[in-house]
């Protein structure tokens, strides 16, 4: 069996990449292995990125900011069917897991590569896809909704029990989650979510659910052709977070044994087959101390870890998402999947984890990627190219692969120090310390684990000497420096670097 066999003949020989920077690049990568044709969209502020460079066609795009640009779809569209593309492949984030883009792009002729209007629309709503969920028979957290009854939702709320986590039902990426463990704020802390999903998402409904101390949060991959045919592509553990948004991600989770980890996964795929899924998607579930889980959500896209699963597997999620999008049964069964070794990613972020984990700005002074075995770098930046605030912090992944859990964290240490990024502050000496840690170590991580751990933030103190000699390193910098101010990057790349 290969699961990443191609079908004999495309239906598109083009395909458009909606999106930028490493996912962008990631996508091209595969369609040129299968010999197909990418393009790409870019803003301005993207023009010479890795992406663009890299893409057979590039297209400019605008926008009164450059997200903006990157949430038109009718622009977007247009320029698919400027430059013959057949299919349009959304990456994650922006237009990815949008119901009216996806319809808009089938209804212009062009395969949309992913899961079907109706399955985004349904999944999307968290509290629609929770009742999809609990229907199904599979398990969900104890919760009160808002929409069955407003006048009473409150009190609804309360009668759950602390702690309750308020979420916004339309809700995603953290945005708008509240942690309620004292009910005397509870009618403060609802205002307050409600305050920020109206914000964010453009509208205030919300949920209560039971929040479990401690949880981690483990998803699972799955794959559906739309033509009856769903497996699992195995678990990732991805409880080490920050504000609720991911930084390490790995496969196979620590805390499963084979029997859990057959249940989780079952549940998934069996969730997935519930509404006949097509394409790539994940289901993430709450995973208590006690062994037991709740159904959280499903992203019906492409996930910013899926090279961990393709490094235990083998399997091109991408080529997958492509061969579906053609029409292509699955051609594999669950028996046909297997596993090996032990994968770890690391979001290479542009930010101060010291200092609340502040993004930073900068130009990219020199960039050199680790190398390795088991070593995989996917990012959209390329030396000389500047990191600004106009998108999210993160600007690389970095993703190892071992034989063992020990091994893969040993590579990942060694590939964090070989990192060289200069000219911004990254976190990469922040993860350093965080997978030395004895905890992590250990496998014993929750989603609070940076809350209950605030010395893995800080940054020890540099000693006198050690000025003395950044500084005699950045004078010898190979950048003029005209004045005081010129050499404060070189200083701050030199320290960056000592501390790598």
């Amino acid at each position: 069996m290969n699961p990443d066999t191609a079908p004999p003949s495309w239906p598109f020989t083009t395909v458009l990449v909606a999106n930028r920077g490493e996912i962008a690049v990631r996508v091209l990568r595969t369609l040129q292995a299968l010999g197909l044709r990418g393009a790409v969209v870019f803003h301005a502020a993207d023009r010479g990125t890795a992406a663009v460079r890299m893409a057979d066609v590039a297209i400019e795009i605008s926008g009164p900011t450059p997200v903006a640009a990157y949430l038109d779809g009718a622009q977007i569209i247009a320029a698919a069917q400027s430059c013959g593309a057949g299919a349009i492949h959304p990456g994650y984030g922006f237009l990815s897991e949008n119901r009216g883009f996806c319809a808009a792009v089938e209804a212009a002729g062009l395969r949309f590569i992913g899961p079907t209007p109706e399955q985004i629309d349904l999944m999307g709503d968290k509290v629609r896809a929770r009742n999809f969920v609990q229907q199904a028979g599979f398990p969900v957290a104890p919760s009160a909704i808002e929409d069955d009854d407003p006048a009473t939702f409150v009190e609804r709320s309360r009668a759950v029990g602390a702690p309750l986590l308020i979420k916004p039902s339309a809700g995603g990426g953290g945005k708008g989650m509240r942690i309620v463990r004292d009910l005397g704020q509870l009618e403060a802390e609802i205002e307050r979510a409600r305050s920020e999903g109206s914000r964010y998402f453009g509208d205030g409904r919300l949920y209560c659910e039971r929040y479990i101390e401690q949880p981690r949060h483990i998803e699972v991959q799955v794959l559906g052709d739309g033509q009856g045919n769903v497996v699992h592509v195995f678990e990732r553990e991805c409880s080490v977070q920050r504000r609720f948004q991911k930084i390490v991600e790995e496969t196979p989770s620590p805390a499963l044994t084979p029997a859990l980890r057959a249940r989780i996964c079952d549940t998934a795929a069996g969730i997935a087959r519930a509404i006949g899924y097509r394409n790539a998607g994940t289901v993430e579930f709450i995973f208590a101390p006690d062994g037991t889980f709740y159904f959280l959500e499903m992203n019906t896209r492409l996930q910013v870890e899926h090279p961990v699963t393709e490094a235990i597997t083998g399997i091109d999620l991408v080529r997958q998402q492509l061969r579906i999008a053609a029409g292509e049964t699955l051609g594999f069964t669950q028996a046909d999947i297997t596993a090996s070794g032990h994968a770890i990613e690391f979001r290479i972020y542009a930010e101060d984890a010291a200092r609340g984990y502040t993004p930073t700005t900068g130009p990219i002074l020199k960039l050199q990627p680790p190398q390795g075995e088991g070593v995989r770098w996917d990012s959209g930046v390329l030396q000389g190219g500047d990191v600004t605030s106009a998108f999210d912090p993160m600007i690389a992944k970095l993703i190892v692969h071992g034989a063992t859990r020990e091994q893969a964290i040993a590579r990942g240490d060694a590939a964090l120090r070989d990192t060289v990024l200069l000219g911004c502050k990254t976190n990469t000496a922040f993860l350093r310390r965080l997978i030395a840690h004895p905890a992590f170590v250990a496998g014993d991580v929750h989603t609070g684990f940076l809350d209950a751990h605030p010395e893995i933030a800080a940054e020890p103190a540099l000693a006198d000497d050690t000025i003395h000699a950044l500084l005699a390193v950045a004078s010898l910098s190979t950048r003029p420096l005209r004045d005081a101010a010129d050499a404060i990057p070189d200083l701050h790349a030199a320290i960056g670097a000592w501390r790598n």
